[in-house]
């Protein structure tokens, strides 16, 4: 049956790439845009830059694991890649930036298969580089967000069930978030909620959603395993870093000096966390370890994915340490005895993204950026610092009660959980035949 399934598919989407021009006709437009050349080759580098930041995830994951289960994790990373990107040029780039129906999703027909997205067409807030070039810049954004949220059930999940939840999650979670956070007609950026690059829409959503799964999917048989290869832990954290200098500078849309503050608050965010977490460690009477800077820094990533082109330097460092400490302790009095958070995706991500998102209303200045319209409470103003608190409510129930609802579907359509006996021999075997 499955056979058959994936045949139909391949061959619903060999025919209508093959006739697209003749059933999607979009007339081309009236005048020749002339695009900054310098904005265009910044956001194809950054472009790239978000690209690297999955294969990354991938090390970064994959090295936590136990020795039998690291390719299948990598390559959870790595499938994301493949399928997310087929998605969202037939679907989920409509669904995310086309006209909108009602601030909470856009209409995807005028864009199926990239109808309209070309390189003489420009989206209306990315005005200096072709369409095509933005709308892919995005697609990478969709693509590291489900692959975030394996973390949460690595060593136990079937790679066909996760396959399934992932498209789902792209066109019922992730394009609806993406669009009532980053649309002009979305409920939230009309509501004036600030997220830079991602801080609801890529970690709030993925944190919440690997909750869900932690929580659907029940603990594995052994929960304490040793990592299989710290190195890659370190490799990892390397390219994520190198990578979210495209995710949160080239958010900026633009090789401007709104790109080169949030290159700065990137940067120094990610430092101070990583110090923040080792010194806690320390006085928690723990060992300075490798897989501890590793993790600091990324929480500090993720806590100033939202603000990053909203606050100054010095607030960046101040986020970056808050949210270090508090993931910190989240993730050391987690209840990891009832849900079984392999990576402590939610911790991590869900609980860094929230703070992030948070500080964001305290720090974020119209001297940094002129967009800041409301400023945040640290400059005696409320509206700001509510809004973001209004968002975070609603994008978490949202994201985590969508979320279980996509396991209990998939789960119906297909077994989530591998057998018994399959977790014990390991999902490199089992589900690939495959084997260090």
């Amino acid at each position: 049956m499955r056979k058959i399934i994936l045949s139909v598919i391949l061959i619903i989407i060999l025919v209508l790439t093959l006739f697209s021009n003749f059933i999607l006709i979009t007339p081309a437009p009236s005048e020749v845009i002339k695009f900054d050349t310098g904005d265009t080759a910044w956001m194809i580098v950054a472009t790239a830059l978000v690209l690297i930041m999955t294969p990354g995830l991938g090390f970064f994951y994959g090295g936590m694991v136990g020795k039998k289960n690291v390719i299948s994790t990598m390559l959870q990373s790595f499938m994301a890649m493949v399928i997310v990107t087929v998605l969202w040029v037939i679907i989920g780039f409509g669904l995310s930036f086309g006209p909108s129906a009602g601030g909470f999703i856009g209409n995807p027909l005028p864009n199926l298969f990239f109808q309209g997205v070309k390189t003489n067409t420009a989206w209306s807030l990315a005005p200096t580089i072709p369409m095509l070039l933005f709308a892919l810049f995005q697609a990478k954004f969709a693509i590291i967000t489900p692959a975030l949220i394996t973390g949460a059930f690595a060593e136990r999940i079937r790679f066909w069930a996760y396959l399934l939840f992932m498209v789902f999650f792209i066109l019922l979670v992730y394009a609806p978030l993406c669009h009532m956070t980053w649309h002009p007609e979305g409920i939230f950026f009309k509501m004036g909620v600030l997220d830079f690059a991602g801080g609801t829409v890529v970690h709030m959503s993925a944190g919440w959603a690997a909750l869900a799964g932690a929580m659907f999917l029940g603990k594995r048989k052994v929960q304490k395993v040793n990592p299989a290869r710290i190195t890659y832990v370190l490799l990892g954290t390397g390219l994520l870093w190198f990578g979210w200098f495209g995710f949160n500078a080239g958010s900026a849309m633009g090789a401007n000096g709104l790109a080169v503050q949030a290159l700065g608050t990137t940067t120094t965010a990610a430092a101070a966390a990583a110090m923040a977490w080792v010194f806690f460690d320390k006085i928690m009477g723990r060992k300075l370890s490798a897989m501890g800077a590793c993790i600091g820094t990324v929480v500090g990533l993720v806590a100033i994915t939202p603000a990053a082109g909203f606050v100054s330097i010095p607030h960046s460092i101040f986020i970056g340490i808050v949210a270090s400490i508090t993931s910190n302790l989240m993730v050391s009095r987690f209840p990891k005895s009832k849900i079984d958070d392999a990576l402590d995706v939610f911790a991590c991500h869900g609980v860094g993204g929230m703070t992030g998102m948070l500080l964001t209303g305290v720090f974020a200045s119209s001297a940094i950026n002129p967009a800041v319209t409301d400023q945040g409470l640290i400059f005696g103003e409320t509206t700001l610092f509510v809004h973001q608190l209004t968002a975070m409510v609603i994008v978490s129930v949202f994201a985590f009660s969508a979320s279980y609802f996509l396991f209990f579907i998939v789960n119906k359509i297909t077994p989530l959980r591998v057998s018994e006996d399959k977790e014990e021999l390991g999902l490199d075997i089992s589900q690939h035949g495959e084997y260090l």
